[in-house]
């Protein structure tokens, strides 16, 4: 028996199966990862775009919106990919427990996932928030701020600073998704962890927790991670097609 159709067994099998996704999962709809070669960290350091930076720096805040400027006029036109869509044929035939993603880019949900089942470790590029009086806006309001010449965009409210709804370098990620997250991954039959490195924590605590509580773990990534050894089945190739092929197989099964 093939990889593809052990894996698709395992679904066939469970009750609550959680899709754990990281940037991988994105770059084949042209969402550029963090950590490859061509990756966002190669162009900027990380270290240096990091919270505390960005709250007592106007030159870092003008750096750290650059660099979001940049990601956001990819993402707002980047359409889901067949792992998207494969996930989201998941929850349709209910299998999917949850989606949790270190990705920021809307694109699950985009292809039909609903919302509510969709916990975003590090948040979301599709909001900005203000730091002074915690107003929320469209990402699009801070972008046509830029777009006019303001390169660090203040909340129309109170003039506060505005920072992107996601988790920066030296921030916590969200309480509520992060205690959600544990529960979903202690509670599933089978986690599929895709597209992620699983070296950024607490996040790559996931699919340990998982295994810990007795799940059949799947680790699809170009690449090995640190959690290989662990997992039942590990799977090195594109994750896109690769879940679109497991599902049809699951669907074949139902």
């Amino acid at each position: 028996m093939d990889n593809i159709e052990a894996v698709a067994g395992m679904i066939k099998d469970a009750k609550k199966v959680v899709v754990f996704t990281g940037a991988g999962f994105s770059t084949e709809s042209s969402v550029p990862d963090f950590r490859g070669p061509q990756g966002v960290w190669s162009k900027f350091d990380p270290g240096e775009l990091n919270l505390p930076n960005f709250l007592r720096s106007e030159e870092i805040r003008e750096k750290y919106w650059q660099v979001h400027k940049m990601f956001w006029e990819t993402v707002k036109t980047a359409q889901p990919n067949a792992g998207h869509y494969a996930v989201t044929e998941l929850h349709e035939i209910g299998k999917l427990d949850c989606v949790i993603t270190q990705n920021t880019d809307g694109l699950h949900q985009k292809s039909g996932t609903p919302t509510e089942k969709v916990l975003e470790l590090h948040g979301t590029m599709h909001w900005v928030d203000c730091l002074d009086c915690r107003q929320r806006y469209p990402r699009d309001y801070a972008h046509e701020k830029m777009l006019a010449g303001e390169k660090v965009p203040r909340c129309g409210k109170c003039n506060g600073i505005l920072k992107p709804a996601t988790v920066a370098y030296g921030q916590a990620m969200p309480e509520r998704e992060t205690r959600e997250a544990e529960k979903r991954s202690a509670g599933c039959d089978v986690f599929i962890a895709a597209g992620s490195s699983l070296v950024v924590y607490p996040a790559a605590q996931m699919p340990l927790i998982a295994k810990h509580n007795g799940a059949k773990l799947i680790i699809m990534n170009i690449g090995e991670t640190p959690h290989d050894h662990l997992a039942d089945i590990v799977i090195g190739e594109k994750t896109g097609e690769t879940l679109k092929k497991i599902v049809e197989k699951v669907k074949a099964k139902h």
